[in-house]
């Protein structure tokens, strides 16, 4: 998806020239290869645009593009350099390569999903995109260089000013970019020109500028976060940074001094005191020693005022966009604030120097790495902090919400006492989120057989498999949401990984699995329905040189406290079609008993009805708890279900899916053959575990 301007149309009857801004929508290796200012030849269908949107039309592609024209000069060196960076970063881990060039350059195209979903969580998103903190960081090496140099003021301001454009042109020209060197640019001319500047005007002209130029800036939420970061910064950072770093005097009581000249007669009203004489020495009253109160240095508390306070400015907006509070950013950027600059200085040089000398490039980045690790590393801490994100209101009512809330807020802390009780309120709470409740209730829970994992509209499991290590049924359809929940449950040893058919909703988060973890064999269907999925895969773990396995019914293994048996589907029995597209796939589903010591489970993937009753007719199965059949879908059989003697039934199910899942007609069945019923929508992760010889479900909450 990217911006273009339409400058002809050709329809089999007439050709037009027009100059308008559309949004192209096409598919295919050669789209990103492609540089601006570049002119193509496309075959498509114009469509109306989104409400609100100040394009023309959506231009929908068929096929590769034609390129009629190179790229400018200018733009080809800017994509040069964006390449040199990224085959220097190839020398970092993966998730290090694909941040440095977006903290550097805004080039995300090898991004990690999991590191952009913890920095988004975190509260540092702004660094997988370029913002003014880079183009100032780029800004403030050209300065110093230049005063190495020995050059008048004048000399300096315009070689920051150039250094500025031409990283705007390598980072592309993104709405944060364009405010920060519209700024930028301000403060060069401020520079040179000698005179002082007025940060809010210069905030306020490039507000007012871009809006006039570029409108659609106007409804941009980035543009929005990152004018609000900047006024926050302005405003409020200061009054806050000289609060927490000022001294004052306190007198614990009035001085008071009497002299032994005073007259008898007046003394006398200061009582014996009063007379008191020695050796014609002055006799001073008790007198309250002043004290001085320290607070924070001054770069200390910058430090905490800066992220605060934009962290602050905001929210407000975060509110409206995505109706979540995110407490910890704060910390989180006070954390990473140190490694930001190194980061983009060494990843600029290594951008700079890649085309010319690609070995300096490869030794450059490797100190941006370690940085770029330690803000991976802080993201990481960051999102598994309970209560690291708090749900909140979307839209105006959140917004209101929070007015409300600061409105009762702003008056409590203004008082000591009440500060007081609140900061004790609040410390307590602390304890009690980050100390007591994980002593209370950990997760997973001790002695966890299975935990079925909370991953939207589709499956993912595991099964224990000893302390560390864990068989992995089904991955969901979101790497992000599998590697969380993997990483909750302390997985990193993944000895078996058993993909019961190749639907979306059950490997789309594949990746997630493989993330800094070790992965022994996969198993898959042995009938081989869904031939492009299933091939996608094949190739994926061929290159990652993992062994593929299918397996018959019968065979079995044995991982820690749990035997898994396979039962279906039978390599020599042909497809099995059903009523609903896909459903061929569904019935070709691979079907695992697990049984441990207290009990045991049937993991049935999407089995529909046709395959159900051929399973009931080919062998008995009993289990104590069912993974219902395609997450709870009409498409159930009654036989097959009571013939299970199942006494709770786990469904996995996005909240509010389109599909209807789970079909009331499939919960009015298991309530009516008395199952307990567990729902992922509604309870979040849920585990089997083992308590006093006996099979016990626990959830982890919404």
């Amino acid at each position: 998806m990217t911006p273009a301007t339409l400058t002809t149309i050709q329809t089999p009857n007439n050709r037009q020239s027009v100059n308008v801004p559309v949004t192209v929508f096409a598919n295919g290796r050669s789209w990103s290869a492609l540089l601006p200012s570049q002119r193509l030849e496309v075959t498509g269908r114009l469509a109306k645009p989104t409400p609100g949107d100040l394009v023309a039309a959506l231009l929908l592609v068929r096929g590769p593009p034609r390129v009629l024209t190179p790229p400018s000069d200018l733009q080809e060196a800017a994509g040069t350099v964006r390449s040199g960076l990224r085959t220097a970063a190839g020398a970092l881990p993966p998730d290090q390569r694909g941040l440095l060039p977006g903290l550097v350059v805004g080039d995300v195209s090898h991004m990690d999903p999991q590191v952009s979903a913890d920095l988004k969580e975190a509260g540092l998103s702004h660094l997988n995109a370029v913002s003014g903190a880079n183009l100032a960081v780029v800004a403030g090496a050209a300065l110093a260089l230049s005063r190495l140099f020995g050059l008048s003021l004048p000399l300096r301001a315009c070689f920051a000013a150039i250094a500025m454009l031409a990283f705007a042109v390598v980072a592309r020209p993104s709405p944060s970019v364009l405010r920060a060197l519209l700024m930028g640019l301000a403060a060069a001319i401020a520079l040179g020109t000698g005179r002082a500047k007025d940060g809010l005007a210069a905030l306020s002209a490039t507000v007012l500028f871009l809006v006039l130029f570029v409108p659609e800036l106007a409804r941009s939420y980035g543009f929005a976060l990152s004018v609000a970061a900047t006024a926050g910064i302005l405003i409020l950072a200061p009054r806050w940074r000289d609060k927490l770093s000022a001294t004052r005097d306190q007198n614990n009581a009035p001085e008071t001094v009497v002299h032994p000249q005073t007259s008898p007669q007046k003394a006398g009203h200061c009582g014996d005191q009063g007379h008191a004489e020695r050796d014609g020495l002055d006799q001073v009253a008790p007198q309250a020693q002043n004290t001085r109160r320290a607070k924070l240095p001054r770069w200390m508390a910058e430090a905490v005022a800066v992220p605060a306070a934009a962290q602050v400015a905001v929210t407000p907006v975060l509110v409206l966009m995505s109706g979540q509070l995110t407490p910890i950013a704060v910390i989180a950027n006070l954390l990473v604030a140190p490694a930001v600059a190194p980061a983009t200085l060494l990843g600029f040089g290594a951008a700079l120097v890649a085309p010319l000398w690609p070995d300096a490039a490869r030794l450059l980045v490797v100190p941006a790495g370690y940085a770029v690790g330690w803000i991976i590393m802080v993201a990481r801490w960051a999102v598994n902090l309970p209560f690291a994100t708090v749900p909140w209101p979307g839209g105006l009512p959140g917004l209101g919400l929070l007015a409300l809330t600061v409105a009762i807020a702003v008056p409590i802390l203004r008082r000591r006492a009440w500060r007081a009780l609140a900061m004790t309120a609040a410390g307590a709470a602390l304890v009690a989120v980050l100390v007591v409740r994980p002593i209370a209730g950990p997760w997973p829970p001790k002695g966890w057989l299975m935990v079925m994992c909370d991953v939207g509209q589709g499956d993912g499991l595991v099964v224990a498999a000893g302390p560390g290590s864990g068989v992995v049924v089904d991955t969901g359809p979101d790497p992000v949401a599998m590697d969380r929940c993997l990483r909750r449950v302390g997985v990193d040893d993944v000895p078996l990984l058993i993909l019961t058919h190749p639907h979306a909703d059950h490997v789309g988060g594949l990746p997630g699995v493989f993330r800094n973890r070790r992965v022994g064999a996969v198993l898959v269907s042995p009938q081989r329905t869904g031939a492009g999925s299933a091939a996608h895969i094949s190739a994926n773990l061929a290159q990652r040189r993992i062994p593929e396995w299918t397996a018959p019914p019968g065979t079995r293994w044995r991982f820690g406290p749990s035997e898994l048996t396979v039962l279906a589907p039978d390599p020599a029995q042909s497809e099995m079609n059903g009523h609903g597209e896909g459903s061929a796939i569904n019935n070709s589903s691979v079907v695992i008993h697990v049984r441990w010591r207290v009990g045991s489970a049937l993991l049935s993937g999407d089995l529909e009805t046709e395959a159900q009753e051929d399973l009931l007719r080919q062998i008995p199965i009993r289990a104590d708890i069912l993974k219902t059949p395609h997450h709870g879908s009409n498409r159930q059989s009654p036989a097959f279900l009571s013939s299970l003697g199942a006494r709770a039934a786990l469904i996995s199910v996005g909240a509010d899916n389109d599909y209807g899942h789970p079909a009331l007609s499939t919960l009015s069945l298991l309530h009516r053959l008395g199952l307990d019923i567990y729902r992922t929508d509604q309870a979040g992760d849920l585990a089997v575990v083992e308590r006093e010889g006996r099979m016990a479900i626990v959830s982890r909450g919404p």
